[in-house]
């Protein structure tokens, strides 16, 4: 069984318990020889797809407990396996839900750090840095590159402290297991999206295959 989670840039795949990539680019000439189940948060994609009998959309299936309007499949799925806890999706953009006895409490945007990265620098080449992953984010900086390396992960740390208390967060995405290190309680789990569309497809294999 071939998974596929695709975002706007790259589609991440499972297959035989491995993890690949693609680039949408690229992705838009793939022809699989066996079925993809998937989930998609691109439109274009999603139109390419949606009369091909080889790729299977598994977002119809996926339902959630909750009040929040234009919740993303991508969100729904991170969040499908994961009982109580705050679940953060670190990419281009960081997405952050709290669930509490399986029910979707909420949850907020923030741009990723590449995405941050890159607003420094269409400000001024001279704030075009890389990211200090040894930053020390109770000292203020001394120097520019640690300065922008603590404007960009102070506050999404201090955000998510306040928001987590004692609760466990969990961590998927790009950026997942570099964020997960700053907090007590976190679990770093790169197949959290994937896990859940297995799940769903047990659930409902009747349905879906």
């Amino acid at each position: 069984m071939i998974l596929c989670n695709i975002g706007n840039t790259n589609a991440t795949f499972l297959e035989g318990g491995k993890i690949s990539r693609m680039k949408i680019s690229e992705f838009k000439s793939y022809k699989p020889e066996k079925k993809v189940y998937f989930i998609s948060v691109n439109d274009e994609i999603l139109n390419l797809l949606k009369d091909n009998k080889m790729f299977v959309n598994l977002e119809p299936f996926f339902t959630i407990d909750t009040i929040y309007q234009g919740l993303g499949v991508d969100r729904i799925a991170a969040c499908y396996s994961i009982n109580n806890g705050v679940i953060v999706d670190a990419g281009s953009a960081i997405t952050v839900d709290i669930m509490a006895n399986s029910i979707h409490l909420g949850g907020y945007i923030l741009p990723g750090i590449s995405s941050m990265l890159n607003a420094y620098k269409s400000i001024s080449p001279r704030l075009d840095i890389t990211i200090n992953s040894q930053i020390d984010i109770d000292a203020l900086p001394q120097k520019t590159a640690d300065a922008v390396s603590y404007g960009i992960i102070k506050p999404i740390i201090t955000l998510l402290d306040k928001l987590a208390g004692d609760k466990k967060v969990y961590f998927t995405g790009g950026d997942g297991d570099f964020l997960s290190k700053f907090f007590k309680n976190a679990i770093c789990d790169k197949m959290l999206v994937f896990r859940a569309m297995q799940k769903l497809i047990t659930e409902k294999k009747d349905m879906i295959i």
